[in-house]
């Protein structure tokens, strides 16, 4: 069915928040490829199984999860707790550049609530705002603050929208194509291929010992 304005208006506003993010994994493999000489295609590709990792793309479809094994804002505590004490990861918290909240995640949270609001179901976005609390109060006391990155309200959002989770990632991927081509169209501008170079971290060189002296 057709969405009524303001939830197109959200969708909408949604993909362009995911359409281009610097060089962030799936990008930098688009480009890797692209250096090659590769097609558009193929560089597409690539950034696309980067996107599947669950610590990129497919991180707000983790977040859906973690809020359903938690069901109610009042067990968030004792769940922190557990997590914490098994070293799991907090899916949608944590961002490799941002050192505070990132400015998408201040966006689409009021989406979220914007949404709560109109259909009247305020589960997803008081789960969310108490794993938050809960989670930046428990690592400001390690003096490691971190805060929540885009995907850490997203998938709400979608969830609300009534897209089933496992399209988040094809709908993030939708966003971000136009951004990935921009990068290719870019590489190809200017273009020399990728060839980083790696720092051996292994023993010094040793004597070599004959086998039969082994």
């Amino acid at each position: 069915t057709e969405p009524d304005p303001l939830e197109g208006e959200i969708m909408d506003k949604c993909l362009l928040l995911h359409a281009e993010h610097d060089f962030n994994a799936s990008t930098f493999a688009a480009r890797v490829v692209a250096s090659t000489l590769s097609t558009c295609y193929c560089s597409i590709s690539s950034a696309i199984g980067a996107l599947y990792g669950s610590l990129h793309g497919g991180a707000n479809q983790r977040v859906i999860e973690m809020a359903e094994e938690i069901g109610d804002k009042n067990n968030v505590a004792a769940w922190m707790e557990k997590a914490l004490a098994r070293k799991k990861k907090v899916m949608g918290m944590g961002h490799r550049e941002y050192k505070a909240k990132d400015p998408r995640a201040h966006i689409i949270q009021k989406y979220l609530a914007t949404l709560s609001e109109k259909k009247q179901d305020f589960r997803y976005y008081e789960i969310l705002q108490e794993v938050e609390k809960v989670f930046r109060a428990k690592m400001e006391t390690t003096g490691k603050p971190i805060y929540p990155n885009v995907d850490f309200y997203s998938g709400a959002v979608y969830r609300l929208l009534g897209i089933p989770a496992i399209l988040f990632t094809p709908i993030f991927a939708m966003g971000r194509v136009a951004g990935w081509l921009g990068h290719i169209l870019e590489q190809r501008s200017d273009n020399r291929i990728y060839r980083p170079e790696s720092l051996w971290t292994g023993p010094e060189p040793r004597a070599y010992i004959p086998i039969e002296k082994r």
